[in-house]
């Protein structure tokens, strides 16, 4: 067939087809509408996905009808509010592609049926449809790439002002600024009226990656997941460090033991370094558990031991050293001075000074320090004498601050420790 004449038969189908603009649009965006789910009951959204289906049905046929290449045809204004709006609620971006494709292949079928009704020699039928095919094709690809392009970069904005808007929020409801607790779940998109555990997350500022708070999402979500709560609340503090909250049953206590073999599998690398509050409820438990968390934070970063990745609020003394952490040089000088040569950092004073700890956590008894430790009795005595002569006191005078001091030595390690 010459061109002269194929031409002249393409412009006749497309012609037919353009006649029933208003038919093809509507079937369209009912097939649409009914076969993405990302789409189904939001009436404004199905509204302005027919205003763009008619837009590049049409551009199609006009197309087709005049010979004009797919890149000379100026992109409907439709398809890129459409595309738009979807970013800004945050539907996939597979659901627009996928869109463009479902379309793609009903029109094909509307165009074939009326191939066969303008033409019966089959070598017509063929050599128009497969124009209208290459045409089809080609727009589709086109276009799909120039929505996709505008989908991310309208994500990427909405994203930044969405989470500028939550977590300025969060920062107000943190800060004891607002109370108004119905307008900050409007903003935040998160439950506050429940129980939480907050979590602050971080890795080195040298091993951030660009996806880092995905990775951080990932981390939390694991979590949650393992904890068999909600849909955890997850913001940016910035790029090497990120804020969450996990809404958790009552009677719920973070398990570090736990929770640690969850990074390797959903985080890292880098692995991230994670710091729990307690538990707590409402409005005030949202700010307390978070500002524990906070607190736990600055006692890991002080300690900076990367094989404990995890740390919680409810561990033993955990609470204590994050006063003392407040000041650490102060406290640096008040153990040293407290524990004198037991302040050691060296392997020896290290053991003697955790079973000291334990000593003094199981009331002083030797049974139950062997018990905690996995170990003979004797031992626990020869290592509690030998901690004792490096006092060069008995272990009952100022038992208290014995204790404290030791406490700080074992949560922020060599921050606190001598060296000489």
């Amino acid at each position: 067939m010459e061109d002269e004449e194929l031409r002249g038969q393409v412009a006749t189908v497309a012609s037919a087809l353009n006649d029933r603009l208003g038919e093809l649009t509507c079937l369209i965006r009912d097939v649409l509408a009914s076969r993405i789910v990302e789409l189904q009951g939001d009436a404004a959204i199905i509204d302005l996905l027919e205003s763009s289906v008619a837009g590049n049905v049409e551009n199609i046929l006009h197309s087709l009808r005049h010979w004009i290449p797919v890149e000379k045809i100026e992109p409907p204004s439709a398809a890129f509010e459409y595309a738009r709006r979807l970013a800004q609620r945050g539907v996939p971006v597979n659901a627009l592609v996928r869109a463009y494709r479902l379309g793609q292949q009903h029109l094909l079928k509307e165009a074939y049926a009326e191939c066969l009704r303008r033409h019966s020699a089959p070598d017509v039928q063929a050599a128009v449809y497969q124009r209208i095919v290459t045409v089809t094709f080609d727009y589709i690809d086109w276009i799909s790439q120039r929505v996709v392009t505008v989908y991310e970069t309208e994500h990427e904005r909405w994203l930044t002002e969405r989470n500028t808007a939550r977590f300025g929020r969060i920062q107000d409801l943190i800060s004891g600024a607002t109370d108004d607790v119905d307008a900050s779940e409007s903003i935040i998109g998160h439950r506050l009226r429940v129980r939480h555990l907050g979590v602050v997350l971080w890795v080195h500022e040298t091993g951030a990656q660009q996806d880092q708070l995905t990775r951080f999402n990932r981390a939390v979500s694991a979590v949650a997941e393992e904890f068999g709560s909600g849909s955890p609340l997850v913001v940016s503090r910035d790029r090497a460090s990120a804020w969450a909250w996990i809404p958790v049953p009552d009677g719920f206590s973070p398990d570090p033991v736990v929770i640690r073999p969850l990074l390797d599998h959903a985080a890292g690398p880098p692995l991230p370094m994670i710091a729990f509050g307690r538990p707590h409820a409402g409005l005030a438990g949202f700010r307390q558990t978070h500002l524990e968390a906070v607190q736990a934070q600055r006692v890991a970063m002080i300690r900076e031991d990367p094989s404990h990745p995890v740390t919680a609020f409810n561990e033993p003394g955990l609470n204590v050293a994050a006063l003392l952490a407040q000041d650490v040089e102060q406290t640096r000088w008040w153990v040293q001075e407290t524990l004198g040569d037991l302040a050691r950092d060296d392997e020896q004073h290290v053991r003697l000074r955790e079973t000291l700890l334990l000593f003094f956590r199981h009331d002083s008894s030797y049974t139950a320090t062997a018990e905690a430790m996995v170990m003979h009795k004797n031992s626990v005595k020869y290592r509690v004498t030998s901690a004792e002569k490096i006092l060069g006191r008995p272990i009952g005078d100022d038992r208290q601050a014995l204790e404290l001091a030791l406490t700080a030595c074992h949560w922020l390690g060599q921050a606190v420790l001598s060296r000489d």
